[in-house]
């Protein structure tokens, strides 16, 4: 069971909202504060479960979404709500109902949670205004986890489609590109992993880019200036050096394989950056030409 801590605050009181297995519970502990102390926050919850009205929201829900749900205890208890004698706690309901609503955890961010649809109703119970204010924040906590999907789609789709013109140019011409480049190869008995890819990709150490930049070197560093198309081939280089480590390379033969790569996979993505930036219809047009 995966399980994503967050905190949302709610009139300056902070609460827990637990991602568990892509639903989202809220801590109940944390609401009853709103309303009393910590250490009379799960009375507060055993005197909202001993209402028949909340036992009916709760059945209903387990019914809607627990086929586990045990109806012949819930009955039991619903029949008793109300009487002066009958006292629920959240761990009875859960283990007596086998409800999946709530749960109690121990330790760290410890307390009773209930599922959203159940923490909004038990919200009513601190306070209209409470609940409403508990919406807003649990809304604005949804749209900034949306925002930060989509910002990685965006970038995973990007990626992709870099690599994916890479592959695919790769089938069609798989002829790798001579270059020159210096044959002094004295650095290579200090270089680390990171200079092995800077090299081969930006022709430079981290430490001749500083030496060369030294007032942007105060703030940033070589990868910071890279462009998209740079990192792409960057993120790729990481992985292709990752594996020839794992063959067994040495650095010098590392080195030649990474900058091939780098150089390949650069050419084709300004090859098709260039195409990209063309009227329409300008390759055709040019042939005409």
């Amino acid at each position: 069971m995966s399980r994503h801590t967050t905190t949302i605050t709610v009139q300056n009181v902070p609460v827990t909202v637990m991602q568990v297995d892509q639903s989202d519970y809220i801590s109940l502990t944390d609401m009853a504060k709103a309303r009393t102390d910590s250490t009379r926050a799960a009375d507060v919850i055993k005197n909202w479960l001993r209402t028949r009205s909340t036992l009916e929201f709760l059945g209903t829900w387990e019914v809607m979404y627990n086929p586990n749900f045990k109806v012949v205890e819930f009955d039991h208890f619903k029949n008793e709500a109300g009487l002066h004698t009958f006292t629920l706690s959240a761990k009875e309901w859960i283990e007596k109902t086998n409800a999946i609503g709530m749960y109690v955890q121990a330790g760290r961010y410890g307390g009773t949670y209930a599922h959203k649809d159940i923490a909004f109703e038990f919200g009513s119970a601190i306070s209209p205004i409470f609940k409403l204010y508990l919406l807003k924040e649990y809304q604005r906590l949804k749209d900034d986890e949306n925002d930060r999907l989509k910002l990685e789609w965006n970038a995973k789709r990007f990626l992709s489609k870099n690599n994916y013109i890479i592959h695919t140019d790769a089938v069609k011409n798989y002829v790798l590109p001579q270059s020159n480049y210096s044959k002094n190869k004295e650095w290579l008995a200090y270089a680390d992993g990171a200079d092995l890819l800077n090299v081969a990709l930006f022709g430079c150490t981290a430490k001749a880019w500083r030496d060369a930049n030294p007032e942007l070197a105060k703030k940033s560093n070589i990868r910071d200036y890279a462009s998209i198309s740079e990192l792409t081939v960057l993120s790729n280089l990481e992985t292709h050096n990752a594996e020839l480590i794992r063959m067994g390379m040495d650095k010098a033969e590392r080195f030649e394989n990474l900058r091939r790569i780098a150089q390949y996979q650069m050419q084709v993505l300004m090859e098709a950056e260039r195409i990209r930036e063309l009227p329409e219809g300008g390759e055709e047009s040019k042939r005409k030409q």
